[in-house]
């Protein structure tokens, strides 16, 4: 069954993709409480479930391995990493993303069949971490679902936001502006979902799940009560659970102050990475840096990724130096070296960095002395078309 979700990515170009599924009955905004704390090193691409918020209304006969495939159709084909997460449904949909990415093997295959067709064609992507929130790999018994599903059908979401409020929240907490999601969401789309959770059972695929796991649970949760979390960190190798007192159904709402650090912990993020990029920003200017992500592939994104953490991070980002000081450096490497592809680069820098065009020619005519005549001819004249563009 083929769909396009509506989805935002958020965060620094370049970062590393985590992909966040919300809960039935929410949209895509479910996570701002983390946003910020993970925008700091991840690229967060965020999506709505069919007929939630922004996404298309869906029909009924929806699988978990259908939303989990709509969901990969997502992930850009370059991306051979990336880390996965939900809430609820949207764990549902991690947990079957996890399972088959990290073998190699399309969505929804039995264990011991060979990849076939286009995705199987493609470059091999893998899961680098899983984070699980208040979620279950079978979410009880199918009849209480198909129930609710033809509820939806015949009255209307909205009539459900009251019991959901007493399911998300625990008493006295004020979660209205997550109920008022339902306002946005397809009755039909709803119930299609529903039925999703119906014939879903991920429990036979728990342990082909190979990336480290997160899970959190709230303590009070009624939706996916504490025993299914056990259930997850018992067949998924190597998973932690976090259970979260004082929180019920979406505890990443009602106790963010003790899930996001979590989250944060587990994903470790790439710090290195994101400071990185930001000083390759600064000195280098968004137009360069986004034409060199533009044109990064598969086969360079490794590099790319080393010489932003260690050169613009490791290097660049140590106090012992300003970046005027470091230009000079740097100019007079590359004059040394020959390199003047990489010399007008780092003039512009250089220029970015407090240099003035009268300081860069010091440093040119300095080279001459130390590495030669000719080396120092050749960068002022590169140095004159960088300082002639403006």
């Amino acid at each position: 069954m083929s769909m396009k979700l509506h989805h935002r990515v958020d965060g620094p170009t370049g970062a590393p993709l985590l992909v966040l599924g919300p809960s039935l009955g929410t949209t895509l905004d479910i996570w701002e409480p983390q946003l910020s704390a993970l925008t700091a090193s991840w690229r967060v691409l965020r999506y709505d479930l069919p007929g939630h918020g922004g996404s298309a209304p869906a029909a009924s006969g929806l699988t978990i391995d259908d939303l989990a495939q709509a969901v990969l159709d997502l992930v850009d084909a370059t991306e051979d990493e990336f880390a996965v997460g939900g809430i609820s449904l949207g764990g549902a949909i991690a947990t079957t993303i996890a399972a088959g990415q990290q073998v190699g093997e399309q969505v929804g295959e039995q264990a011991g069949q060979r990849a076939s067709g286009p995705q199987a064609a493609g470059p091999r992507r893998r899961v680098r971490s899983l984070v699980l929130c208040c979620t279950s790999a079978r979410f009880g018994e199918p009849g209480p679902w198909l129930e609710r599903a033809a509820l939806v059908r015949a009255s209307g979401v909205a009539q459900l936001a009251p019991a959901l409020a007493a399911r998300w929240f625990t008493a006295g907490y004020d979660g209205r502006w997550v109920t008022d999601m339902l306002e946005r969401v397809d009755a039909e789309s709803y119930a299609a979902c529903c039925e999703a959770i119906a014939s879903c059972d991920l429990t036979g695929r728990l342990p082909a799940i190979t990336a480290p796991t997160l899970i959190v649970a709230g303590a009070d949760d009624p939706a996916t009560p504490l025993g299914q979390a056990l259930t997850l960190a018992q067949g998924i190798p190597g998973a932690l659970l976090r259970v979260v007192p004082g929180a019920a159904h979406l505890a990443s709402v009602e106790r963010a102050d003790a899930v996001t650090p979590a989250i944060v912990q587990h994903l470790g993020g790439d710090s290195s990475h994101a400071a990185g990029m930001r000083t390759r920003r600064e000195v280098l200017g968004d137009a360069h840096v986004d034409r060199a992500v533009a044109a990064t592939t598969g086969f360079t994104r490794d590099f790319q990724h080393l010489i932003t953490r260690y050169a613009w991070d490791e290097i660049w980002n140590r106090p012992g130096l300003d970046r005027r000081t470091r230009s000079c450096v740097t100019l007079t490497a590359l004059v040394a070296r020959g390199q003047l592809d990489e010399l007008a680069m780092h003039v512009r820098a250089a220029l970015r960095n407090g240099l003035t065009p009268d300081e860069v020619g010091e440093v040119l005519l300095q080279t001459a002395i130390y590495c030669g005549v000719p080396a120092a001819n050749a960068a002022f004249a590169v140095a004159q078309r960088v300082l002639a563009e403006g």
